[in-house]
């Protein structure tokens, strides 16, 4: 039984998912795989479920849903399921190759050996750590995350990276029930809401390669989504109540 889950959302990721899953299961450290679905119509799910029967029936899982529900929703959905299933350290990851399934063992190291509660796959801790994204797309991230830490005071540089580690007490900690964004934005949230609550967190440097195959879900509502929303987590930061370590 791994201690490690990796939480794989999924939307129309046939090209990609059964070649992210073999990488994953590549690796030295055994990494175990929950892929959440939102009902894709090209079939991904048929993939994941063929592996599972012929080669993978104890450390690949799928949760499929009806259809798409947005990205926060299905990771606390993973995480329910990760938490229920009593693993330690929890991951998530894009099915996309944009992560690289060869940097899941320094964000568990970072974890595990060196004791902090959340490991961020950061791109900007050590200046600009994008591969083929368009130059637009590279400034509208970067100066995202830096309108999140001005704003919030929050000092992590990638706030919105999707790559992330989490010790099981963080999940359990934060009240999953009460993280009310979606989109992006979730990505924000949970940064922050682990910071408010006096986690440790460490960003892990980075290469983020922008997905070879398929197409990408980003759009202009997500971010406006984003932008507000940051305004809201400032206003939460001063009033709401976290809970306590």
């Amino acid at each position: 039984m791994s201690d490690s889950i990796v939480i794989i959302p999924t939307y129309n990721e046939k090209e990609n998912i059964e070649k992210i899953i073999r990488a994953i299961f590549s690796l030295e450290k055994e990494f175990h795989i929950l892929v959440i679905d939102d009902g894709s119509p090209d079939g991904t799910a048929a993939i994941v479920k063929g592996l599972m029967a012929q080669e993978f029936s104890d450390r690949l899982f799928i949760l499929e849903r009806s259809g798409k529900l947005g990205l926060g929703t299905a990771y606390i959905t993973g995480f329910k399921w990760a938490l229920q299933h009593t693993y330690e350290y929890i991951f998530e990851m894009d099915a996309d190759f944009s992560h690289d399934p060869n940097d899941l063992p320094r964000l568990y190291s970072a974890c595990a050996d060196e004791g902090y509660d959340v490991a961020i796959g950061s791109r900007y801790v050590s200046g600009v750590n994008v591969v083929n994204w368009p130059i637009g797309r590279v400034l509208m991230s970067y100066f995202a995350s830096k309108y999140v830490r001005i704003v919030t005071g929050f000092k992590v540089h990638d706030t919105t990276a999707g790559f992330k580690c989490y010790r099981r007490k963080v999940l359990q900690t934060i009240e999953l029930d009460k993280i009310r964004f979606k989109g992006y934005a979730f990505q924000i949230e949970m940064k922050f809401t682990a910071y408010k609550i006096g986690f440790r967190i460490k960003e892990v440097p980075v290469i983020f390669v922008n997905r070879r195959e398929g197409v990408s879900k980003m759009s202009g509502g997500i971010f406006g989504e984003a932008f507000f929303g940051v305004m809201r987590l400032r206003w939460d930061g001063w009033f709401r109540k976290y809970p306590k370590l």
